[in-house]
């Protein structure tokens, strides 16, 4: 059970703290996706494990709730509101833009792994539209110049830190 090999005091941290241990499940998805970027069919069945549930309980849970992924993802996951308010405010253009800059659609990551676009219901931030999250850190406000020059930063990010980890 990797998982548990590698990240027992904070499993054991968060079980700790409900009364039913089943009710640990969230805070395990999350440190599963945070250890392998998505949640793996083996992380399933070891959380299932470690909090006595049917595998099929947590991949509900998974299904039901956007913020865990069972497929990989980008390093950087965008997420474009595109709900009515937002689109009124031309958010749908502004997608079509970010997918654009990037050479893919919504729902794919690039070539190299590093962004992924979704178009999303609703983020909470209608009033500050063009909005989105990257890894749900919001960008409100955003025109193109705006977004362009965030995504070159993003790149620069990545390239930096991995100059620094070879």
């Amino acid at each position: 059970m990797a998982l548990l090999d590698t990240h027992k005091e904070e499993i054991d941290h968060h079980l700790a703290k409900y009364p039913d241990k089943r009710s640990a499940v969230m805070p395990l998805l999350y440190i599963a996706q945070e250890e392998y970027g998505h949640i793996t069919p083996e992380a399933i069945e070891e959380i299932a494990s470690i909090l006595e549930l049917d595998v099929t309980h947590v991949k509900g849970i998974i299904g039901f709730y956007t913020m865990y992924y069972d497929q990989p993802k980008g390093k950087y996951l965008i997420q474009i509101c595109t709900d009515l308010p937002c689109a009124l405010k031309g958010a749908e253009q502004f997608s079509e833009h970010v997918c654009q800059k990037l050479g893919i659609k919504p729902g794919e990551t690039t070539p190299d792994g590093l962004f992924t676009v979704e178009n999303v219901m609703c983020i909470a931030a209608c009033d500050r539209a063009p909005v989105m999250q990257v890894n749900f850190h919001y960008y409100e406000n955003l025109d193109y110049e705006k977004v362009d020059k965030l995504l070159e930063e993003l790149r620069r990010e990545h390239e930096a830190s991995d100059s620094t980890q070879s």
